[in-house]
């Protein structure tokens, strides 16, 4: 499946709201939670959901939710997640991923982390309009970036790297700039601190908040 079609299993509506609330969790969802979620009957969430793993957008597990095994434990459920696979469009085509791959590999090999860092950094300042008030407007801040951030805490982590394929090939170039830009993104927002903090799965950088910020 080409990603224009991919793309497009997302104009559905009942689709779209089931794939935003599989992404948006931090745990695989079966198909009860998603059905409840999207206000629709079981069997239509899992002719979409499963229209979605066909288009290459979820992937499936089976597992037995009451974490039992044996005789009696029950027929393992099927859940779903989001992949990891990247889909774009571009019309007429472009192929910027190639040209960053590059530029990063040049970067890497150049020593030259500390000027993109820096240079990160100044692109966050350019980007930011009045400071965040309290981690809600960060939280939106970073959305609208494509962060996806959930709290965890006195943290913002932030389940989506806008910089993904960059960042597991490039690590400490890509997360160091990662960190750079979101620095100089929030600078002015009183009692927030980002920092590097890689995890599995989700962004390498978390964005720390001070006990006295209010909510």
């Amino acid at each position: 499946m080409t990603d224009i079609d991919a793309i497009g299993a997302l104009q559905d509506p009942v689709r779209r709201r089931l794939y935003d609330y599989v992404a948006a969790s931090a745990e695989p969802v079966s198909r009860n939670d998603a059905a409840t979620a999207a206000g629709i009957q079981r069997t239509l969430a899992a002719h979409h959901l499963d229209k979605l793993v066909e288009a290459g957008l979820l992937e499936t597990e089976s597992r037995r939710l009451s974490g039992r095994s044996g005789p009696g434990a029950g027929r393992p459920a099927k859940l779903y997640r989001r992949t990891t696979t990247e889909h774009q469009v571009s019309l007429p085509p472009r192929d910027y991923r190639t040209a960053a791959k590059l530029l990063a590999q040049v970067a890497e090999q150049a020593r030259l982390d500390v000027e993109l860092h820096r240079a990160a950094r100044e692109q966050g300042r350019a980007a930011r309009g009045e400071p965040a008030r309290d981690r809600t407007e960060v939280a939106d801040l970073l959305r609208a970036r494509g962060y996806e951030p959930f709290a965890d805490d006195d943290t913002l982590r932030m389940r989506n790297c806008p910089f993904h394929a960059l960042a597991e090939a490039y690590p400490p170039l890509v997360c160091g700039m990662n960190h750079a830009l979101l620095t100089g993104l929030l600078e002015d927002a009183e009692g927030v601190r980002v920092r590097l903090d890689a995890r599995p799965g989700i962004c390498c950088v978390a964005v720390e908040f001070s006990k006295n910020n209010d909510d």
